[in-house]
């Protein structure tokens, strides 16, 4: 167990990382016996330090919920981060060049809460869900993604720690009633400057997304935490991560479900 002293050092260094665009080096070779509670220890006290600056939890982010990220990094079960308002974009907006550090996308059915969620049974979560709407997530990376010395590539640790490498969230305009759709089926066309660069559908995500959210509210009840009333919560991916440099155009066409977009100066 990594001890509270540099629980609180990592937190900062993230914390500054997100501020400066430095990143910094790998949390799992600087603490090669960290274990994942020491990751989400470091994603707390990350997290603090945006409450503390005025940023508001909105919500949470399941991330990891498809085979293929799992496979990449060597785990069977997925992860979770905060989301802050700092990090909402509206549909059809520009993000600012040098805003995020290695700026990244992913396509995703999005859940509003009108009510807590009192327990993880998928009755509980289609009683509690307001509606649901297509999103893009933005993600980021405070930590580098390789040790430039060794080669070593992060690992889930390093990506839990880094708030789950969530860094913005795109909402679409449409709002849905959740029983209107099976969340199974709804899929997305991922394009970058107008060329397709992944396709999905919610069937990825754990089978489906429904069944992630059930993940989330088990996780966060054993630490005395749920998903509240208002809370944003993207369910995870159902496509590959594409990269978004400066200049990158984003658009995911969930067919009927919905559109939103996305632009990078």
């Amino acid at each position: 167990m990594i001890v509270d002293a540099d629980i609180r050092a990592v937190g900062k260094a993230l914390f500054q990382a997100e501020n400066t665009g430095q990143q910094i080096p790998l949390i799992s070779q600087q603490f090669p016996d960290m274990t994942m509670d020491d990751a989400y220890r470091i994603q707390d006290a990350y997290c603090q330090l945006k409450s503390n600056a005025g940023q508001s939890r909105v919500g949470w982010k399941i991330g990891l919920t498809s085979k293929t990220m799992q496979r990449a990094l060597n785990i069977n079960i997925p992860d979770s981060g905060l989301l802050f308002d700092s990090m909402i974009f509206q549909s059809g907006s520009n993000v600012p060049a040098g805003r995020f550090i290695e700026p990244r996308v992913e396509a995703e059915i999005a859940f509003v809460m009108k009510h807590d969620i009192e327990d993880a049974s998928i009755d509980s979560i289609r009683a509690a869900t307001d509606y649901v709407t297509p999103s893009i997530e933005v993600l980021d990376t405070r930590v580098a993604r390789v040790d430039p010395k060794s080669g070593q590539p992060r690992v889930v640790f390093d990506t839990i720690s880094d708030n789950a490498a969530n860094a913005g969230i795109v909402l679409g305009t449409e709002k849905h009633k959740l029983d209107n759709f099976d969340l199974r089926w709804v899929g997305a066309i991922l394009k970058r400057n107008g060329e397709v660069e992944e396709t999905g559908l919610g069937a990825a995500v754990l089978d489906d997304p429904l069944l992630s959210m059930s993940w989330l509210v088990e996780r966060l009840m054993k630490y005395g935490q749920k998903v509240c009333a208002g809370d944003i919560v993207l369910s995870g991916s159902f496509v590959k991560i594409v990269e978004a440099p400066p200049g990158s155009k984003i658009n995911a066409d969930f067919g009927s479900f919905g559109n939103v977009s996305v632009n990078f100066e």
